[in-house]
């Protein structure tokens, strides 16, 4: 009993002399936070339409990949928009008096948005099941690299919208 207790504070404080950020370099990522946050979005978005004109590419038969699947990240892809065309502010409504409806109308658009987002990743999820994965299709691919460009995509937007920092625009 006595050998476990102080191996397990000994196991305990292994890592209380790692020095971890401890860097020179003293990077302040406020600065560069909007930055970084676009560029992930946009490489997540990237991704997302480069899987599918992958899948597009080497499966060009209608019978393996149903050019229809493509609605989905075309959707995906507007409400990408609509979620990030409003600002944060414009929801509170700290920015955002005037116009057709004001701040309902900028959570209206947001609501809209989320709701084409998550409506485009579970129609992508029922394409992989329903269309490929049940039948048990030889091919595969083309559900999951449709799942994928929208789950990308949705991410990218998440990314966005909330990666970046609104103090540095007043």
């Amino acid at each position: 009993m006595h050998i476990e207790q102080s191996m397990l504070s000994t196991m305990s404080g292994f890592l209380d002399s790692v020095r971890c950020g401890d860097c020179e370099c003293n990077v302040d990522w406020g600065e560069r936070r909007n930055t970084m946050a676009s560029i992930a979005a946009g490489v997540l978005f990237f991704t997302g339409w480069w899987i599918i004109i992958d899948a597009a590419v080497k499966y060009p038969d209608e019978a393996v990949f149903h050019h229809a699947y493509h609605t989905c990240g075309v959707i995906a892809t507007v409400a990408f928009l609509m979620i990030n065309a409003v600002s944060n502010g414009q929801v509170r409504g700290d920015s955002y008096s005037e116009g057709c409806i004001g701040q309902t109308g900028a959570r209206v658009w947001l609501f809209i948005g989320f709701m084409l987002a998550f409506g485009s990743l579970i129609a992508s999820m029922w394409i992989l099941f329903g269309g490929f994965v049940v039948p048990k299709k030889p091919v595969v691919y083309p559900g999951i690299a449709v799942f994928f460009q929208n789950a990308f995509i949705f991410f990218g937007g998440l990314v966005f919208k909330f990666g970046r920092t609104e103090d540095l625009w007043q």
